[in-house]
């Protein structure tokens, strides 16, 4: 009779429900860009580094690489914010260390005014552009050129 298989890790780490793509969803969902970020138009990542218990609150954080002007401040209340799920290590209450990109990305602005282009007439809601196409003559090739990767040359003397 052979004997059950031991586990190959002795401590479990709990993971985030539902896994990164979870994680990830909940981060853009809570995630509030700051009001001073988006004025200065501060695009980055702020790398966060935490501690989680073994209930799976979050117990410290802090940040790793720094974009300032309100960024770190919502990545940390966004970490802050995350619930992992329960580890159950035979009765051992461990720490767990983790770390997190957080990407703030402003949304692209559409441009609030309209000029028409050079071709183009705007008449109530509706415009109109106008192409003017002028085919041109292929280009000849230099028919004493190779067209391969080498030359090879042989004289006689």
């Amino acid at each position: 009779m052979r004997k059950p298989k031991q586990p190959k890790h002795f401590i479990k780490i709990p993971g985030y429900p539902g896994g990164n793509t979870a994680l990830d969803k909940f981060i853009k969902e809570n995630l509030r860009y700051p009001k001073k970020a988006a004025e200065n138009m501060i695009q980055g990542t702020v790398a966060v580094d935490f501690d989680y218990n073994h209930k799976g609150k979050v117990t410290k954080a802090t940040i790793k690489s720094s974009l300032g002007s309100g960024c770190d401040e919502e990545a940390i209340r966004i970490v802050k914010l995350l619930r992992f799920n329960n580890s159950k290590n035979r009765g051992v209450k461990v720490t767990f260390h983790k770390s997190i990109n957080i990407h703030f990305k402003l949304k692209p602005q559409p441009n609030p005014t309209k000029r028409p282009l050079s071709g183009a007439e705007e008449s109530g809601n509706t415009t109109a552009i106008t192409y003017n196409f002028k085919p041109t003559a292929p280009k000849e090739e230099d028919k004493t050129k190779p067209s391969g990767g080498y030359t090879i040359t042989i004289k006689k003397k």
